[in-house]
């Protein structure tokens, strides 16, 4: 581990800290911050941004650009609305439209970027204008859509939520599945002759998380408890990440990254990446929109606008995934929303004005981004990048 940080390899320890000395100030400016009402809140708004971020992590990691997701998170969510509300179509068959439509507009970009070359900047920025005139054209005249209150979406965005003996039970089973993966993985490394974590590490490995999230889910359980959606987004994220280091597309995806022109020559794909990477992001973004609208209970012009898009690409970075690409991981998403969300909850118990949100999330995506850098640069020097 200290070779490692030596090398530049930070990993997930900056957010992290950073993480830290955002909840400790926080709390110390308005001690209702880190109450379990507010924590329950905070998880539950994170989930919208961060499951488009988690989509940008893809794009990220294969070293290209998504500037369109706010407006693909906004179209999808008019789609929706349109079908369930004014369509009269049942609920899955909507979310089955926008996602197929989501993932269409991937596809488009991918074949854009590959075939005629244009950088992924250009295309998802004609994006970000084009789809929001969709939008707006989708919506019409009256501009917003109400949900049902009584719909399976709005009960799962804002009302459902675990029961504890369930919430225990995941907590359980999430420590033994580290612990059975780590032994695996441990085993593995050992037949081939390389260094393997000890038992001794696995086990407290586990303890650590049993212990770190058994707390949480009290915690948390003293208000409302540990809401589906925010379930649902960790979902993702361990699917992602097994996905990203346990899967040779994974590994796809980080040779792409890292070297285009290196992987290519080692029989890696390169477009069918692309193409997969620029799915997954708007597909993810389409699941972030929907999911947005069902915990506002309507879709509207401001739908994905404002500061959404800008949130997710900043939440990617900042947790970690590397702008220069071939870096990151699925829980980059994860941890810099808390990072972004932690920021404008605090400030809005503080009731201080949104100019302070943004200039204060906007310093701490300049320290990432710099963080990223003289990490890259010191890897470089260390023959590692």
């Amino acid at each position: 581990m200290s070779d490692r940080l030596r090398g530049g390899d930070l990993g997930l320890l900056p957010v992290l800290a950073g993480l830290v000395v955002i909840w400790v100030v926080m709390q110390i400016l308005n001690p209702v911050f880190l109450s379990s009402a507010n924590l329950t809140n905070l998880a539950l708004e994170s989930v919208p941004v961060g499951i488009i971020a988690l989509g940008v992590v893809c794009v990220l990691l294969v070293g290209q650009i998504d500037l369109s997701v706010g407006s693909v998170s906004g179209l999808s969510a008019a789609v929706l609305a349109v079908l369930f509300v004014d369509r009269g179509l049942p609920a899955w068959l909507a979310v089955t439209a926008s996602l197929a439509l989501a993932a269409l507009i991937g596809w488009f970009y991918a074949q854009v970027h590959n075939r005629i070359g244009v950088p992924s900047f250009v295309i998802t920025l004609g994006g970000l204008l084009g789809f929001l005139g969709v939008q707006l054209w989708i919506l019409g005249p009256k501009g917003s859509i109400n949900l049902p209150f009584d719909s399976g979406l709005v009960a799962f965005a804002q009302l459902q939520f675990l029961p504890p003996w369930l919430a225990y039970t995941l907590v359980v089973v999430g420590a033994a599945v580290l612990y059975a993966t780590g032994a695996a993985r441990a085993a593995e490394r050992r037949r081939a002759g390389l260094a393997a974590a000890s038992r001794r590490r696995l086990v407290g490995r586990s303890v650590a998380l049993l212990a770190g999230l058994g707390a949480a889910v009290w915690y948390l359980n003293r208000d409302r408890g540990v809401g589906w959606m925010f379930v649902f987004f960790l979902a993702l994220v361990l699917v992602l990440h097994y996905v990203l280091s346990r899967t040779s597309f994974g590994k796809s995806m980080y040779a792409v990254g890292g070297n285009m022109e290196a992987a290519r020559r080692a029989g890696v794909d390169v477009k069918a990446v692309l193409t997969t990477a620029f799915v997954l992001c708007t597909t993810l973004a389409c699941v972030g929109g929907m999911l947005s609208a069902s915990r506002l209970a309507a879709a509207n012009q401001s739908s994905g606008g404002g500061d959404v898009n800008l949130n997710a690409i900043a939440a990617a970075v900042i947790g970690g995934t590397s702008l220069f690409g071939g870096r990151g991981t699925a829980f980059a998403a994860l941890l810099g929303v808390l990072v972004i969300q932690s920021i404008s909850s605090g400030l809005t118990l503080l009731n201080l004005d949104s100019a302070y949100r943004f200039m204060v999330t906007g310093g701490v995506l300049l320290l990432a981004v710099s963080l990223d850098a003289v990490a890259r640069r010191s890897r470089v020097s260390h023959g590692r990048a």
